[in-house]
């Protein structure tokens, strides 16, 4: 099997710094840290022996505490991963399987799906602990899998997400050099879903009709949904993005057809967020179609895949950042106690409706709760930040590390010694304290204008934009990075304009006025009405959007991704237009320009990850 290019380092060893640390810390303290506490499909799961849900959500949760817990040193959380691991261990089956199982002769008990999340959470255990227990069980597992899928083939989620799967044998063959893994992985590949035929034709060019998503029993080979139903499930897309790098280990193959993947999904069903929608089916172009958070963070993990994979490719690199910067705090309440099922990037406001847009949603899809709509994020979405903090940075074979992205953080390697200090994104300055000898390549984003790297107390060098610089330390070094940005104005498929300074979107901020509907504090459920007028239209020249825009500052703090607490703000100003609310959800920008006399009035714009109502696609108009 091909090496990949990048390693991630191992989670014992990395510390995550200032801001990032502090919503890591968030994360523990509030629905992520305390989910099996409280929340019966966790702390009454099938997967520890109990009487509630025995699928994906206990798996889901551990795959994002256990990384969680060795990035924050947390023994608290590592006490609740040690239970669940130790309980897996030692009620693995005698034959190999995890988990609950009837005993029947059903798909259920043959469905690979959950049990590829739990290895997933057991590699990350073993990286932070060397449990000795681990391999033999993920062996013994794989060994099982081998034979079964001869008689059981990948069907339903299982054969959407073979990626994942392989994801994990490739990381097994990496840890053990088994070669019978290698035949294992390709009879996983020829089961599953055909997402390179995907990526190279996307079938869904619009919004997927409702009518063609109705799910079917099959009491015969137990199948129960049809392949529009799978293929154009957002989470599984996201998934299927990891079909290329995930093969290429086995076959040479270079990020192209992902990034066609990509740019297709982009063209036909892009968000300014770097999102695709999917509510929770493909859904088009509109800004007030949803994309479910379960998506969020399994694009992201893909992403990451990819940069593991292929090394730095500045398109995916930059796609990394833009959904951790924008689309993924902006799934949850600053608090981290809440969570959407969906998000929109026109979100004027989230309530329940019976009047919806959604592809296939329900009426309560982007009100904040516990369990909105659907659990899955519920468990899933913990996984987000974590596995983020583990990749900023990536060990290359040749001892090195590369930077894919500048969050404070600090690790440790064999030879190297590495503190990045600093409030990126939100500011433009980065400090790197560098101690050991070895390469350090520094990614220059290809938004940057004016990058530059001084080296101790050299004068700055200027650095290209879109490239990686390569340092050769030798002692100790501080390095400041400089990475400025230009307010750029991006013409939508709509016609209106996205604002965008580096890898922060930006977002016109409303007033918010939450509204108690259901459930207990502090997991309760909210809808969030605005409490200021959010139909306008810039008052800008799009071409040059420079002179029209002022930024701002504030201090960093504790918890910088809050409508309250934005450290970086534009003012710009626009004027009120004709825009209402249709099918519970603002209506499609109207045409550019467009056409007021009322008054020009000031206009703030934040981080999209700071918001919670928010317009991002805007028209124009002129004076």
């Amino acid at each position: 099997m091909r090496p990949a290019a990048l390693q991630p380092l191992p989670l014992d060893s990395v510390r995550p710094g200032g801001w990032l640390l502090e919503r890591l810390r968030l994360q523990a303290a509030a629905m992520a840290g305390r989910l099996d506490e409280f929340w019966p499909d966790v702390a009454r799961s099938g997967w520890i022996g109990g009487d509630a849900e025995g699928w994906e959500r206990g798996p889901y949760w551990l795959d994002g505490i256990t990384p969680l817990a060795y990035l924050l040193d947390d023994e608290r959380l590592k006490t609740k991963v040690r239970h669940w691991v130790d309980h897996i261990l030692d009620h693995q089956h005698p034959d190999g399987w995890f988990g609950p199982r009837s005993g029947e002769a059903t798909y259920a008990d043959h469905d690979v799906w959950p049990r590829v999340i739990v290895l997933k959470a057991l590699l990350q255990h073993l990286d932070a602990t060397g449990d000795p227990r681990v391999l033999p069980a993920a062996l013994r597992f794989c060994r099982l899998l081998d034979g079964m899928l001869d008689e059981w083939p990948l069907q339903e989620w299982a054969g959407s997400r073979w990626t994942d799967l392989v994801w994990v044998i490739n990381q097994l063959h990496d840890l053990t050099g088994e070669d019978w893994l290698l035949p294992l992985a390709a009879k996983c590949h020829q089961q599953g879903f055909d997402w390179f035929a995907y990526a190279a034709a996307l079938p869904f060019p619009e919004k997927v009709p409702e009518a063609t998503l109705l799910a079917y029993q099959d009491a015969a080979d137990g199948t129960w949904m049809n392949d529009n139903h799978l293929s154009s499930h957002g989470v599984n897309v996201a998934m299927g993005l990891k079909a290329m790098p995930v093969w290429s280990r086995h076959e040479p193959a270079t990020a192209e057809l992902l990034l066609t993947m990509i740019a297709s999904l982009d063209a036909r069903h892009g968000q300014a967020s770097g999102l695709f929608s999917c509510d929770e089916h493909l859904a088009g172009l509109h800004p007030s179609q949803g994309t479910e958070t379960c998506t969020v963070v399994e694009y992201l993990a893909s992403l990451e895949v990819a940069l593991e994979t292929w090394g730095v490719v500045e398109e995916l690199t930059d796609r990394f950042e833009r959904l951790a910067f924008n689309a993924l705090p902006a799934s949850v309440s600053p608090d981290e106690w809440t969570h959407q099922y969906v998000q929109q990037a026109n979100q004027v406001i989230c309530h329940v409706t019976e009047d919806r847009i959604y592809t296939n949603n329900g009426p309560d899809a982007n009100v904040f709760g516990l369990e909105p709509h659907f659990g899955c994020c519920t468990a899933n979405r913990h996984q987000g930040w974590p596995r983020f903090s583990s990749h900023l940075w990536m060990r290359s074979p040749d001892g090195g590390v590369t930077a894919l992205s500048y969050a404070p953080c600090s690790f440790e390697t064999d030879t190297l010694s590495v503190v990045v200090a600093g409030n990126y994104p939100f500011e433009d300055q980065v400090e790197i304290s560098v101690r050991g000898s070895g390469p350090v390549r520094l990614r220059v984003p290809g938004w940057a204008v004016e990058a530059s790297l001084a080296i101790d107390d050299e004068e700055p060098v200027a650095l290209t934009a879109g490239s990686v610089h390569e340092f050769v330390a030798s002692g100790e070094h501080l390095l400041r990075l400089h990475l400025d940005a230009a307010v750029r104005a991006v013409v939508r498929p709509s016609g209106a304009l996205a604002v965008e300074r580096g890898p922060l979107v930006f977002s016109l901020a409303l007033g918010e006025d939450w509204r108690q509907i259901g459930g207990e504090q502090p997991h309760a459920t909210w809808e969030v009405h605005p409490t200021t007028p959010w139909n306008y239209a810039l008052a800008i020249d799009p071409d040059d959007v420079a002179q029209h825009v002022r930024l701002t500052r504030g201090t960093v703090g504790a918890n910088p991704f809050s409508p309250a607490a934005a450290p970086i703000r534009l003012h710009l100003r626009g004027r009120r237009i004709p825009w209402e609310i249709e099918h519970g959800a603002a209506a499609a920008p109207p045409p550019n320009p467009a056409t007021s006399d009322a008054n020009l009035d000031d206009l703030t714009f934040i981080p999209y990850g700071c918001t919670t109502l928010r317009v991002t696609e805007l028209p124009w108009v002129t004076d």
